[in-house]
């Protein structure tokens, strides 16, 4: 081809696109060619298209329009239907402006919904089904049967239970609304509420602590005495709605324990609610089982099972006492220095555990292609090998470090890690791997730790094989029939032999030593013997160190680990604060992670909400497709709207990385099957996002050429598009799912100064007006996980009876109770950037911290000289509000530092809590929380490990440390300043 440019990329970013001249080949074999509008919808343009077939030869032979759909091919260069005809086409994104009209083929209600789940997750379903793979498909049909099962099931509830499931209470934690109530026993509430389709309103005096029944009852009351209606209407044939939002108030609550009447309650706003029929609530759910049950009936009957194979020959695994081995034969695509002398290095893992000592294979010359063809043996025995063995391999170059003087010591050696990549040692189907595996590895990023391999690393081969390099392994055939690790039923049976132990007082006051000890990191030999051996005692009366008891069992021992088994189904549930730590990648075993989610079912969906950003996170240690953990979490998705929404926006955040597209692509395609009616509301979230993310790189294009004033008003005239004001307005809001935003408010919009530019867009609803934040180009997940620390906090705080955010109506008192909460979250999670442009500070007098960019410990310095020297931020300022601009009001202060005091102790009681939450968030990758020396800040700030008087005495030194240097703090600030204004 000539050289040239070829794609239509730039047309569709360009912002001033208007009309694009298409070609269309039709299936009579006649060529159309005419101009369409870059914002016209395909059903437009295909009537546009028979309007001038019609003056074209073989008209008539052309059928009804519906009998066809146009195909394209699209940016990333494959073929693609364009079913849904709704879609304007620069949303379609051609590569090419050709579009092809063919018969339509299939069931076109199938094909319509397999194209909208496409779009929607960012992955084709081609793309599953080019993977070839046996596993992905046989998960594809396991979790669709699942998930359409589960939205029937929905579907045939009643009106009310399908309520919790599609509009779930937002409730506050009961015992702060408990004190809530009691303080305000005297005080009634006044409760605005309308009838659906009237705008009559009444106001109504109700008790805090009533039920919404009463509310209800009392409204209907007033409806007939106004309105004089003869027919007696029931309360429970009405659900209370929040005005303008997709929020109920209804079940056996007290009205001040709803988020939203509490707001209002402490807010001294009016709650304004509307009484809504059970009837428009059936509409809802008939619209949404309409489209359920037309997929179920245009969904092809599965398959019949298959027939039984022939019962194949099988040795038993603990049988085989021959050491495990596998061939290492070459290389592919590796780009290395020619200096260097390639190598291999292999281990056996089991989580964090090596199983064997590293195996280190022949050095060769480095070529793109380098051929080992090795035999390599590790030190454990095939019958020994645990079932979730995960052979991990790093390729890297060997430098030789020559010396200017010459001297009689060997050359220093350097390693240069090149790749790496694992790789389980048995499928999915619990048999021990054989043959041919090609690995495509992940590059290698140095680090300071020095380990080469990386067995918390994915076991998925890198997608992108033409860009990286490649390892060519052979698993030998040890037996000549296939060889699987022992069923459960085995294990139990060889568990059952356990040898009863004698013991002493002092190892029993050893163990109590041992189990108390929450800093934990290594165990001596001697304890793990210990631990080892009253591990029946340790299930009776210490249940909830199982996580140690798993930690020091020998996995690579097949006869412990059958008594570890067979220990773990008589071991009680734990509460899900002790169970989440079993997540960990250091304990794979599927035994263990079975146990854990059985404790976890006992979680309320508040509580499952709190704690779904680690269970996401945790999904990239899982190694197979199928797992507990996933059927675990579409399970509670599909029974709480809420729980669906935030795991879809949670996995559809990382499709772009390539070690986790595929698994969280199968979880997104099967959630979208049992949730066919939620896929409407995403589809035009996911729309409104791309919007913001072009309009965001539009205004950051234009701020490097114009002024800001020309940038805002260029930006506002973009938003007033059709394209634009069509995709940003009437759109369910992705932070909180029960508000929409519906109209967009162009001339209050505006961006910020800031680096990346953030768009700050303005919304007007019926009601009030809400306004959002869209950032693109940072990393906002540590700010996430700091945000959910913060809500936590709040939560556990709340719970024992101590409100720091909402408590009293004084803009002081309001600062006070706040400022307090402020400095204790920000100590205990080592917030750094604590300068006075990220302090904020509501009308109310609520005090509040933006980007949390730094944390635990990680402070920002300058010229070497570190910024921030105090514990938290307690200026004078801050001391002056407090104290009410008296100098000697003590009385005052000295409640602010009581409750600092009381919120510190109620975290350090809850420290296991969030120590195992940021553990479990190591598989997210964040900069400053990649290891578990990274978590030592966190269980040092809460004292783990100390009595609760130790960890008080820390607090105390820390608190009057900040007073006592707060003049540091000033300085910082006046630097920030300083350094800002002359940018």
């Amino acid at each position: 081809m000539p050289p040239g440019v070829y794609g239509m990329q730039d047309v569709w970013e360009r912002e001033d696109r208007q009309q694009i001249t298409m070609e269309f080949l039709l299936p009579t074999g006649i060529y159309l060619n005419f101009p369409v509008a870059c914002s016209d919808t395909i059903s437009t343009i295909k009537k546009m298209v028979w309007k001038n077939a019609r003056n074209e030869p073989l008209f008539s032979a052309l059928s009804d329009p519906d009998a066809y759909v146009f195909t394209c091919i699209n940016m990333t260069a494959e073929r693609e239907e364009l079913e849904d005809e709704q879609r304007r086409l620069c949303d379609v994104r051609l590569f090419l402006p050709i579009l092809r009209l063919v018969a339509r083929e299939g069931d076109r209600v199938e094909k319509l919904i397999t194209t909208q789940i496409s779009l929607l997750i960012g992955k084709g379903h081609h793309e599953f089904e080019s993977q070839k793979n046996h596993e992905v498909n046989e998960f594809r049909t396991k979790m669709r049967i699942f998930c359409e099962e589960h939205a029937q099931v929905r579907q045939m509830l009643p009106w009310e239970p399908w309520m919790e499931f599609n509009f779930p209470c937002d409730l506050e934690p009961c015992c702060v609304v408990a004190q809530s109530g009691k303080s305000r026993s005297v005080k009634k509430i006044l409760v605005n509420v309308k009838f659906e389709g009237s705008e009559e309103t009444f106001v109504l005096q109700q008790d805090p602590q009533d039920l919404p029944m009463l509310l209800k009852r009392n409204a209907l009351r007033k409806k007939s005495t106004v309105f004089r209606a003869a027919k007696q209407e029931k309360p429970e044939d009405y659900t209370l709605q929040v005005n303008g939002r997709w929020e109920f108030i209804y079940g056996e609550y007290p009205l001040c324990q709803f988020k939203y009447i509490f707001t209002c309650l402490h807010g001294g706003i009016t709650p304004h609610l509307t009484m809504v029929h059970h009837s428009v609530i059936i509409k809802y759910q008939e619209e949404q089982g309409g489209l359920s049950n037309q997929m179920s009936r245009t969904r092809a009957p599965s398959k019949p099972p298959p027939l039984p194979l022939k019962r194949q020959n099988t040795s038993s695994l603990w049988s085989i006492h021959e050491p495990f081995y596998i061939y290492l034969l070459q290389g592919s695509r590796v780009n290395a220095d020619e200096g260097m002398k390639l190598v291999v290095q292999a281990g056996l893992f089991h989580g964090s555990e090596l199983l064997c000592k590293v195996v280190i294979s022949n050095e060769v010359s480095v070529c793109s292609e380098p051929v080992w063809d090795q035999k390599l043996v590790f030190d454990i025995g095939v019958s020994d090998l645990p079932r979730m063995s995960r052979l991990c391999f790093a390729l890297y170059g060997v430098i030789e470090k020559t010396k200017k003087r010459p001297t009689k010591k060997k050359n220093k050696r350097a390693d240069c890690p090149l790749a790496w990549v694992n790789t389980m040692v048995f499928d999915y189907k619990d048999q021990l791997k054989t043959g041919e595996f090609s690995l495509s590895t992940w590059p290698s990023v140095p680090d300071d730790k020095g380990d080469l391999l990386n067995p918390m690393g994915t076991v998925e081969k890198n997608p992108n094989i033409d860009s990286t390099a490649g390892l060519l392994i052979r698993f030998p055939n040890i037996r000549p029939h296939p060889l699987y690790y022992p069923p459960i039923e085995k294990l139990n049976e060889l568990g059952m032999n356990g040898e009863k132990v004698v013991t002493t007082k002092e190892e029993h006051m050893k163990l109590r030593e041992i189990v108390d000890n929450k800093n934990y990191t290594e165990f001596f030999e001697d304890e793990k013997e210990l631990l080892w051996k009253l591990r029946e005692e340790v299930r009776q009366r210490y249940p909830e160190s199982l996580p140690k008891l798993l930690l020091i069992t020998k996995w690579n021992k097949h006869e412990d680990v059958a008594q570890m088994v067979g220990l773990l189904r008589k071991w009680p549930e734990l509460p899900a604060i002790h169970a989440l730590e079993l997540l960990d990648y250091s304990f794979p075993d599927p035994h263990v992670r079975s146990f854990t989610i059985r404790c976890l079912r006992n979680l309320r969906d508040d509580e499952l909400f709190q704690y779904l950003l680690q269970l996401v996170q945790v999904l990239k240690y899982e190694s197979y497709l199928d797992c507990d953990l996933t059927c675990f979490l579409l399970k509670r998705a599909l029974a709480n709207k809420k729980i669906g929404h935030f795991l879809f926006w949670h996995l559809r955040s990382e499709m772009h990385v390539p070690s986790v597209s595929l698994r969280f692509g199968l979880i997104l395609e099967a959630y979208c099957r049992g949730s066919i009616f939620h896929i409407k509301s995403l589809m035009k979230q996911n729309e409104a996002l791309n919007k913001m993310k072009a309009l965001n790189d539009f205004v950051k294009s234009g701020s490097q050429k114009a002024t800001r004033i020309q940038t805002t008003e260029d930006m506002k005239v973009c938003i007033k598009q059709d394209t634009y004001m069509e995709a940003l307005s009437d759109v369910v809001s992705p932070l909180n799912p029960s508000i929409v935003l519906c109209e967009l408010c162009t001339d209050k919009c505006k961006f910020m100064d800031s680096k990346m530019k953030p768009l700050w867009l303005m919304y007007k609803n019926k009601y009030d007006h809400v306004g959002i934040i869209f950032k693109n180009g940072d990393d906002l997940r540590q700010d996430m996980l700091t945000l959910q620390m913060i809500q936590l906090m709040d939560v556990l705080w709340k719970t024992e009876g101590l409100d720091l955010r909402d408590k009293l109506d004084q803009a002081i008192e309001e600062f006070t109770l706040s400022c307090a909460g402020y400095c204790v979250a920000t100590y205990v999670l080592g917030i750094g950037d604590r300068h006075s442009d990220n302090i904020m500070i509501r009308e109310t007098g609520q005090l509040f911290h933006i980007d949390f960019g730094h944390f635990l410990g990680n402070f920002k310095s300058k010229f070497g000289i570190n910024r921030e020297r105090v514990p938290f931020i307690l200026t004078y300022d801050f001391v002056h509000v407090i104290q009410e601009g008296r100098t000697n009001n003590s009385e005052k202060f000295e409640r602010f530092r009581e409750c600092c005091e009381q919120a510190y102790k109620i975290l350090c009681r809850n420290g296991t809590l969030f120590v195992n939450l940021f553990a479990l968030m190591k598989a997210a990758g964040l900069p400053e929380l990649s290891s578990s020396k990274d978590i030592q800040y966190l269980k040092d700030s809460l004292a783990l490990g100390k009595s609760e008087e130790e960890a008080l005495k820390n607090f105390k030194v820390k608190f009057n440390e900040a007073l006592r240097e707060s003049w540091k703090t000033k300085v910082n600030w006046m630097m920030h300043t300083f350094a800002k204004d002359n940018r």
